[in-house]
């Protein structure tokens, strides 16, 4: 392991433990700043010790044998620093004195940490854990890596070491570095921060380094299709059958509000009957596990009968020919220029249009469209919750009428009273 210190042993006496006129001496381990003690069992006359020398005056037997002792403990340190590093451990003053004393308490590292926790998420993915939240974590752990070469020019730092500062330059570097925008980097944290917390239950480390630092994310207007916009996209005709099929799910998407990940899952099993005799989706979100029964919009079920007889619906078991992600939104740039929308058309996108155009602007409450989205938390939603300006001048426009009514009321009860 290559890690440039400022590294240094020094010998040193206790003057303020001075007992019968002789002082204990100690071998001081310093690494980058942190320092350690180790007793060298022996005092001396604090008249006969050399401070700038770090070793007994004279050439007396008591100063033979003590400037012998400082050479051999002096020489053994080096030789357990040298150890550690050969072996590729990170280094600070404590592992070289636990490892001079012959201590096996085992200390453990950032890096240790993250390959633990990913060794273990790695056989829960598709049962526990999504593979794109293990790719993640997976990420988070190369730039740490990145960071601590840059940074502190080591590959890799002791639990105990991390502090708000560490969390702080880690920030400043992606967002620097790597060119991450804020709340990017903050998703990046947050799985550090998981890492950390992970540490703590398992009493690896007992401070937590994050207890003074906020994730504050920056507020994003989230870009939606308008009325309008999604209604010319529906009546368009494309005529070229990938197309069709990526603009159908897209809007399929738009009328339902369900994300890429559970749209493309959805099969004949979860299309039944709800309490009103009409069609419903039910199902579990697959990122919350939260139950989310949608009935279906005449526009959705409308699709979902267009692909009944298609072959991948019926040899998958699938509402509809969903295809890669990638694919869908490298093909949504395709559907946008044909109909003439100027939006970067993503599917997360369909999401957001269901929620704040065709829901929330029409007067269906914030709660029943948390239900349908399948948010395990309200707050959630309410990132979704964007008044349009359409809805906010209908309202207004509500508004003047019911006041110019009442308005007019008052007058004509005025003039029947005489008053």
């Amino acid at each position: 392991m290559k890690q440039n210190q400022i590294y240094s042993i020094t010998f040193v006496i206790k003057r303020e433990k001075t007992k019968n006129d002789k002082a204990p001496i100690v071998c001081r381990i310093t690494v980058n700043g942190r320092r350690v003690e180790i007793s060298l069992k022996k005092s001396i006359d604090p008249k006969k010790w050399s401070a700038e020398a770090g070793k007994a005056k004279g050439n007396s037997e008591e100063a033979r044998l003590i400037n012998q002792a400082i050479e051999l403990v002096s020489n053994e340190i080096m030789r357990h620093h040298n150890k550690l590093l050969m072996d590729g451990k990170p280094i600070d003053a404590q592992a070289i004195k636990n490892s001079f004393l012959g201590l096996s308490e085992k200390k453990y590292t950032l890096i240790e940490s993250f390959n633990y926790h990913n060794m273990r998420m790695k056989p829960l993915i598709g049962i526990d854990v999504e593979l794109g939240t293990y790719k993640k974590f997976e990420t988070v752990q190369a730039k740490i890596e990145k960071f601590l070469k840059k940074t502190y020019r080591r590959d890799d730092m002791f639990l105990d070491e991390l502090n708000y500062k560490f969390i702080t330059d880690f920030e400043y570097y992606m967002k620097t570095e790597d060119k991450v925008i804020h709340n990017t980097a903050l998703r990046y944290i947050r799985c550090l921060k998981k890492i950390i917390l992970m540490a703590i239950k398992n009493e690896w480390i007992s401070k937590n380094p994050f207890v003074n630092y906020k994730c504050q994310y920056t507020r994003v207007n989230r870009e939606v299709l308008s009325e309008t916009e999604l209604t010319n996209m529906k009546d368009k005709v494309i005529g070229i059958p990938r197309l069709d099929e990526v603009k159908d799910v897209f809007l399929f998407c738009c009328f339902s509000g369900y994300s890429f990940a559970d749209v493309e899952r959805i099969s004949n099993n979860d299309l039944e009957r709800g309490i009103d005799g009409d069609f419903w989706i039910f199902t579990e979100r697959k990122k919350t596990g939260v139950t989310s029964n949608v009935p279906l919009l005449p526009e959705a079920h409308e699709i979902i009968k267009k692909y009944e007889d298609h072959p991948t619906c019926v040899n998958n078991n699938r509402l509809l020919p969903v295809k890669s992600n990638q694919k869908m939104n490298a093909y949504l740039k395709e559907v946008a220029a044909v109909c003439g929308i100027k939006k970067n058309l993503t599917m997360h996108m369909a999401r957001h249009t269901f929620a704040t155009t065709v829901t929330l602007s029409n007067g269906v409450p914030i709660e029943t469209v948390s239900k349908m989205l399948g948010h395990s938390k309200l707050a959630t939603t309410q990132i979704y919750a964007q008044v349009l300006e359409n809805k906010v001048s209908e309202d207004m426009q509500n508004l003047k009428r019911r006041m110019v009514q009442k308005s007019n009321s008052d007058k004509k009860l005025a003039k029947n009273t005489g008053t």
